[in-house]
């Protein structure tokens, strides 16, 4: 089982992962306890067909994605993180998380073994104020890969989200998201 997106460990505080071979792995050095270096989701050095499990959880809202500079598409950063180094965005906005998705579910597909399971979170947004079904978008995208989708559950948020710069709320607060569940198969 792989967390390629390990970051601060939320996702297992309430599982024993002693109880499975467990490499958890960040973009981040310093959060990525099964590696001295930082590993993009994006780009794993894992063999194909090396895992039975694969959990991704990126940056989901656009923006972590945006520019410094939101009219230009040439300086794109993600938290400083997903960006640099690691490589480049070729999109802006909510197109930048279906990007994210899309090529680290690429790189899942890869190193899942036949029949092994990817799960995601991720949370639907309004981008441009347009209604944006990320959920929908990326399953979508999956299923073109080869992934089957299996599950879905729906986590709401105890707290209120926060919303910056809104004068006139026009769309619903998200303050739910999904975890999806993929399954890895070849449809005969």
């Amino acid at each position: 089982m792989a967390d390629v997106t390990y970051g601060k460990g939320v996702f297992w505080r309430q599982v024993r992962t002693g109880k499975y071979d467990f490499t958890a792995t960040d973009i981040d050095p310093s959060r990525s306890p099964n590696s001295t270096e930082g590993i993009d989701c994006r780009d794993l050095p894992y063999d194909d067909a090396s895992f039975d499990c694969v959990v991704l959880d990126p940056p989901y809202a656009e923006g972590f994605y945006e520019t410094r500079d939101k009219p230009s598409d040439n300086d794109f950063w993600i938290k400083d993180r997903y960006v640099g180094d690691h490589g480049e965005q070729s999109a802006t906005y909510h197109e930048a998380v279906l990007e994210m998705y899309a090529t680290a579910g690429k790189e899942a597909h890869r190193v899942l073994r036949e029949g092994g399971i990817l799960i995601t979170k991720l949370q639907d947004e309004v981008s441009r104020n347009e209604q944006r079904l990320t959920h929908i978008e990326v399953t979508d995208i999956y299923e073109e890969m080869g992934f089957h989708t299996k599950d879905l559950f729906v986590v709401v948020r105890q707290d209120t989200p926060t919303v910056g710069k809104m004068y006139e709320q026009r769309r619903a607060r998200k303050n739910h998201s999904y975890f999806l569940i993929y399954e890895k198969r070849t449809d005969d």
